[in-house]
């Protein structure tokens, strides 16, 4: 008796096509896996060669400074260098907007929790949160513009030293509307140069931060003027405590 001949199943045309299909795509994944993974790299690589050349070069003006600028048709800027800078204002700035500037590494836990406190009616922003968002991100409240902040900070904090970067700031904050700079600052208010500023008038600049289109430092209201007497003692305090001596000679 002849034995059944065994049957052989063949694979059907459909499911050839549906392997082989599944074989093209996954190398057309991977490649463009790879190739983002490279753009990703690439564009690291350039803010991090960016970041780390403004630590020594003068940064670029920042998109708000340019918006302004184009709002506004002029902007007075005039950049100097910190030695050129008197003292009183670098200890002011820092006892008005970041007391612990020289205690932290861009991030002021201490101060987030006292704005978190308050309901978000004081900042929590550090100098140099506030330089990554004037030279290199953009105003405004949003997820996005936080997110690269919080990536970019510690960038700028390990490749600036802290006095270049009180230095920056100083350079680019806005102390009116169309002023920037504390040189510019210092000619519209008091006629008198960054240098030659005084202890009270270097209060009374800082005074105006963080609301320099509200606040006039030539100016001020009752309450600025509590405001940079508090200042001008809190920028006493930080000579004498020590907290001052990461930016001065």
């Amino acid at each position: 008796m002849a034995r059944k001949a065994k049957s052989r199943s063949t694979p059907r045309k459909g499911s050839r096509r549906k392997a082989s299909g599944r074989g093209q795509a996954r190398p057309l994944l991977r490649r463009i896996l790879h190739n983002l993974v490279r753009a990703f790299l690439g564009v690291l690589a350039v803010v991090v060669f960016a970041v780390t050349l403004h630590g020594v070069l003068r940064p670029w003006p920042g998109l708000y400074m340019t918006r302004e600028h184009l709002r506004l048709g002029e902007i007075r800027r005039d950049w100097v260098p910190m030695d050129q800078i008197a003292p009183a204002m670098a200890r002011s700035v820092v006892a008005a907007e970041d007391a612990n500037f020289c205690l932290h590494w861009g991030v002021d836990m201490t101060a987030l929790r006292q704005a978190i406190a308050s309901g978000g009616e004081r900042g929590g922003s550090t100098l140099t949160q506030q330089v990554v968002k004037n030279v290199y991100l953009w105003h405004g409240r949003s997820y996005v513009r936080k997110a690269l902040e919080a990536m970019l900070t510690p960038l700028v904090e390990l490749t600036w030293s802290k006095r270049r970067i009180l230095e920056v700031y100083l350079n680019v904050a806005e102390f009116d509307e169309g002023v920037f700079g504390v040189e510019a600052a210092a000619q519209h208010y008091f006629g008198t140069s960054a240098k030659d500023l005084t202890a009270t008038q270097a209060a009374r600049l800082a005074s105006v931060l963080p609301s320099p289109k509200t606040r006039s430092a030539s100016r001020p209201t009752e309450y600025l003027q509590r405001r940079s007497a508090a200042i001008r003692d809190g920028a006493a305090t930080i000579s004498a405590d020590g907290r001052a001596t990461c930016f001065e000679d």
